[in-house]
């Protein structure tokens, strides 16, 4: 189980920062920053399903094998943090953006009303995006 434990890790927090990367990439390279901000979304979905699932079996894993102990380890309430973020990001940010950009429609969000507000949620979606990677360093460290 520690080695599967470790190859999760291993995905999990390689898939966050290949894609914190990936998107930066996408919108200096693309001139379209609308197809660069659709094609990150679609990264940052599938990011977060590999969060959920991931999450959940390191959190079980790590109660299995420490039972209550495992509440006592900086590497148990990383992962839970962890877990929060990628859920307030896809359940909460994330549909909140999707709206803001339908409601602009057919103008791009970014040229309507709703601009100053879409910055504000996609800067909250940042920092925890960021901090989720911070995270990942400490899994990475602590995870044996």
């Amino acid at each position: 189980m520690q080695k599967l434990s470790l190859i999760v890790v291993t995905l999990w927090v390689g898939a966050l920062w290949m894609t914190g990367i990936t998107a930066y990439t996408l919108f200096q390279t693309l001139n379209d920053t609308k197809l660069a901000g659709n094609l990150a979304g679609n990264l940052f979905e599938i990011v977060s399903y590999i969060g959920i699932a991931s999450a959940i079996f390191l959190m079980i894993e790590r109660l299995l094998s420490y039972s209550t102990r495992a509440l006592k380890q900086s590497y148990f309430w990383a992962v839970f943090v962890m877990f929060l973020l990628v859920l307030a990001g896809h359940f909460g940010i994330q549909p909140l953006l999707a709206q803001l950009k339908a409601s602009a429609m057919p103008a791009d969000v970014m040229h309507s009303v709703f601009a100053d507000r879409f910055r504000t949620w996609h800067g909250i979606a940042s920092v925890a995006y960021v901090f989720e990677c911070l995270l990942g360093i400490v899994l990475v460290l602590k995870v044996r």
